[in-house]
This record gives structure tokens, C-alpha cells and sequence, in this order.
């Protein structure tokens, strides 16, 4: 960002979402993985807005969703007509008529699901999970195997698809990958003439051992890399552009923030921006994150704290009240982020606060 540049609103940062980037990258997943591909749009569409997301989507042709909640669901059914809506965590006791009235489709992740929705689903469309090795939700290796056993226990239900949950599909080598390509296999082998759905997001750029009737990408829609350590095939999907409040000269040996843990080596010139962990720039980018201007890195120094961060813009005089520095954009995504985070590119997504203004593009 260059100098003079800082939004105007009432909020003192904004957040811009490119909807044309996620509707891209959404594409890009279809054609990688030649067979029908799910938004996922849980966490509030992973922090930028589940129906802004979802609806565009469905303009560009997605007829599948994911969600983790019932209540998530529930706020996006009718943005969706005739679309499949499904929720990952499933159905509580007494949630059965909930999702049967309003047309949501329920993945059944243990034996007692099955039983439940085999009474109450009336033919309705279901999920069955499979684990195959996430040790989360699903049937486990001795309910399968019952199941298996008794293929009359699932007599009645009207199974859409069966899936499972990859463990580490972005780590080409991680011994589980193998695994879990071999579990598939066998699910396949089990329910014969049932839909599958297996890849995630980073599941999709493996050849073919994770292809099924139905991927389920989730942080790639939204500019994640699928393909850590190599080259990002995906769009970037957000900006986050706060404006300087303050720039204070201070002295050789002069702490900064909170427990003085940054001090300053030499006479310096500290920029103040009204973003703090408050607004998801976690705590643990303290004296680890930059923030870009002009496309140079400026080092965050002192602790982030709830609303504010600072930063040692010493070497660049231009930079004044009111000069905008961009802490995610082109060049310093929320992979970048996320690394000076020591955490991943979702949680910096979902963590994003609802203080920004939001501007959308590509509408």
C-alpha cells in the first residue's frame, strides 16, 4: 500500500473479499477434480460470510454445501433452493424432524445415527461417515464392521453419499495417506452403487486415490494453499489494510508495548494500527509478523494487544498518520501470515473479526 491510501468508515481497518476469487478458485477445483465439487461454508464461510459465499456459488452452478451446524444450516436453506445442505457434525436427539422439514441432509457419523434417522429420516437423504484414521466423528472399525455384518441395518435409508474425513492429505508424505487411499478402496468395495465423496481441498491435487463422486474443499476456495511448498494454484481471496493512527519518534533503549519485551536498538519511529487480537491478528504474531508498504516488509514489534499493534517504520519516513499498511495482501497472504502465526491459514481466516468494515469485490 502507498501513503494517503487509509479507508474511509467508521471502522479504522477493513477487510476486502474478492467473491470473483472465490467463484475462480471454486472452478479451478472442478476442473482438477473432474467430478462434482461442495462448498464448504461453515465457521461463517471460514470467517468472510456463509451466505455471501454460498450464493454466489449457487449462481455459478455449486449444488452442494457443507456446513458443522445445524443452526448453520438452518440460516442458509433458503439462499439455497434444491441444493444439498449438509452438516458434519450431525444430528442431536430430538434434531431429526428439524432436518427432515427443512430439507437438510444429516451425516450420520455412529450406529445410534443410523437407527435415528432409519425411524425418523422417512426416506429423506443422508451422509454416512466413515473413519479412516481422524479417531473424530464416524463409524469406527468395529461399528463398520457390524454394519458390514448386518447390511440390513441401513436397509431403508436413503444414502446419498458415503465419505470420510482425510487426515493429512497436504503432507505427500505422511504414512496415512496410504492408509486411508486403501480404506477408501474398501468403502467402495462395501457399498457398491453409493456415492463417495473423499478429497478435500488438498485431496483434489492428488492424482487419482482420493477421486470420488463428491470433493469437499473447503480453505482452497477461500486462497489457502492446497499444496504446501510449492507453488499456490489458487486465487488470493482477502486484503486486510488498516490506516496508521500515530507514529511516535523514540529513543535508543526504549521498550514498546506491553512488558516491554521489544526495545528498541537504536532512535526509531514506531507506527501504531487500531488492529489487535481482538480482531483475530492473533497474540503469536507478536515480534513475528510484517506488514507490507510500497511491497516492503515493515516488522511488527511489542506484543499485539487487544486492539492495537505496533510497528518500526524507521526506515520509512513517508509512512505518517494515515498511511495505509496492508497486513494480508499480494505477496503476504494468510499463508505468509499464518506462518509468522506458527499456526495455519484457517485459523487466521476464521479468527478474522467482525470489527472490519467489509468491502467485497468482484460482485
Amino acid at each position: 500500500m502507498s501513503a494517503l491510501t487509509a479507508p474511509i468508515g467508521q471502522s479504522p481497518a477493513y477487510l476486502e473479499i474478492d467473491v470473483a476469487a472465490i467463484v475462480a478458485n471454486w472452478r479451478i477445483l472442478s476442473a482438477r477434480h473432474g467430478a462434482p465439487v461442495a462448498g464448504v461454508v461453515k465457521a461463517d464461510g471460514y470467517g468472510l460470510g456463509a451466505q455471501l459465499v454460498a450464493e454466489h456459488l449457487f449462481a455459478e452452478g455449486c449444488r452442494h454445501f457443507f456446513v458443522a451446524h445445524l443452526s448453520e444450516a438452518l440460516s442458509l436453506r433458503a439462499a439455497l433452493p434444491g441444493a444439498m445442505l449438509a452438516v458434519f457434525n450431525g444430528m442431536l436427539a430430538g434434531q431429526e424432524g428439524v432436518f427432515v422439514q427443512h430439507g437438510i441432509t444429516p451425516v450420520l457419523n455412529s450406529l445410534a445415527d443410523l437407527d435415528a434417522w432409519r425411524v425418523h429420516g422417512a426416506g429423506h437423504e443422508a451422509i454416512l461417515h466413515i473413519d479412516t484414521g481422524m479417531s473424530r466423528l464416524g463409524l469406527d472399525q468395529d461399528e463398520w464392521a457390524a454394519l458390514q455384518g448386518d447390511p440390513a441395518r441401513r436397509a431403508g435409508i436413503n444414502l446419498a453419499y458415503v465419505m470420510t474425513h482425510l487426515v493429512s492429505a497436504e503432507q505427500h508424505d505422511a504414512p496415512v495417506n496410504a492408509d486411508q487411499a486403501a480404506r477408501c478402496a474398501q468403502i467402495r468395495a462395501a457399498f457398491p452403487g453409493i456415492k463417495t465423496s473423499f478429497a478435500n481441498s488438498s485431496g483434489i491435487f492428488w492424482d487419482d486415490i482420493f477421486r470420488s463422486d463428491l470433493a469437499r474443499p473447503g480453505a482452497a476456495l477461500y486462497g489457502v494453499n492446497p499444496t504446501p511448498g510449492r507453488p499456490n494454484p489458487m486465487r488470493d481471496v482477502v486484503r486486510l489494510v488498516a490506516p496508521v493512527l500515530q507514529v511516535r519518534a523514540i529513543a535508543a533503549e526504549t521498550p514498546v508495548g506491553y512488558n516491554g519485551v521489544w526495545i528498541a536498538s537504536r532512535p526509531s519511529k514506531i507506527a501504531t494500527v487500531a488492529v489487535g487480537y481482538a480482531d483475530g491478528y492473533l497474540r503469536s504474531l507478536s515480534g513475528r509478523a510484517t506488514a507490507r508498504f510500497d511491497g516492503h516488509p515493515i516488522p511488527l514489534v511489542g506484543r499485539v494487544s487487544m486492539d492495537l499493534a505496533t510497528f518500526d517504520v524507521t526506515d520509512f519516513p513517508a509512512i505518517r498518520p494515515g498511511t495505509a499498511l496492508e497486513l494480508i495482501g499480494p505477496g503476504h497472504g494468510v499463508d505468509a501470515l499464518a506462518a509468522e502465526a506458527d499456526t495455519n491459514g484457517y485459523e487466521i481466516l476464521t479468527a478474522l473479526g467482525a470489527r472490519y468494515e467489509r468491502r467485497v469485490r468482484g460482485l
